[in-house]
């Protein structure tokens, strides 16, 4: 007797099911409780090895077995580090918020907040794009350096803050310049003026003040123009943009005088 194709199906669907059943009935782990030690210690072995999403499992693992005790808190923690190496930062964040959450008091919550800056800091794009992550890790290092300041971590914070700061600024130049050469000199010298203002140990300051003469000579504010030729002579002598700026502005930047008693960026 003869089948149609029809009245297979319903066997063939079972028989299918049955398989793929026994496949995750073979797949599922039996849940064995396990020494914490032994947990943390093979996390670690395979973090050194570079086997990070063993790792994390591994690290996750001993939080899920033994969550109230103290390598529970130390897992954590490594959990974050391993996303970190992993260049799975949003991961690493959003662990190193949940822990600073949690534990509040810990004495390893400086670290925390290191980590979660380094984080940011990894991110940090060309000036010519977004500089959303650059104001992300400033805020995180400069909370850190403000909350633990003679924490282990607060020096090399704050020399990324700087590197930040000094992204942001050429951020701020690179638009000045866009500007300026749009010939929009008002928008360009607040740019310019913003380098100055907020910015001032940064490597982009001498450039800001050549440039600000420029906006302002082109805008027809000479007067201001020769302040600010005289503002870069008087901090900056020796720098190459002084040098441009003498060619553009002559005699007029050495007679113009600066009171020594006032700081150089309050002359506006």
């Amino acid at each position: 007797m003869t089948h149609s194709k029809f009245s297979k199906t319903p066997l063939v669907i079972a028989v299918a099911a049955s398989v793929l059943l026994g496949a995750c009935a073979a797949k599922k782990k039996e849940y064995v409780e396990r020494p914490v030690e032994s947990l943390y210690n093979e996390a670690m072995d395979s973090l050194l090895i570079g086997d990070y999403n063993e790792a994390i499992d591994k690290f996750d693992e001993v939080e899920r077995q033994h969550p109230y005790s103290q390598w529970s808190n130390k897992s954590q923690l490594m959990a974050a580090y391993t996303y970190y190496l992993a260049n799975r930062y949003d991961d690493a964040i959003v662990s190193l918020e949940r822990f600073i959450q949690l534990h509040p008091t810990s004495r390893d919550v400086p670290y925390a907040f290191y980590l979660k800056g380094l984080s940011y800091y990894e991110q940090i794009s060309d000036v010519a794009r977004d500089q959303q992550m650059t104001q992300l890790a400033l805020s995180t290092l400069d909370e850190l350096v403000k909350r633990y300041p003679k924490s282990k971590y607060a020096r090399d914070a704050k020399v990324k803050l700087d590197l930040t700061h000094d992204h942001l600024a050429g951020k701020e130049m690179e638009i000045g310049r866009y500007y300026h050469n749009q010939r929009q000199y008002l928008a360009a010298i607040n740019r310019f003026k913003s380098v100055i203002d907020r910015y001032q140990t940064t490597t982009h300051v001498p450039e800001a003040l050549h440039r600000l003469t420029e906006a302002y000579l082109a805008f027809g504010l000479k007067e201001e123009a020769q302040k600010t030729a005289s503002v870069l002579g008087h901090n900056f002598p020796g720098s190459d943009w002084y040098m441009d700026t003498y060619k553009i502005m002559g005699n007029k930047v050495a007679n113009q005088k600066i009171e020594p008693e006032k700081p150089w960026y309050k002359i506006w």
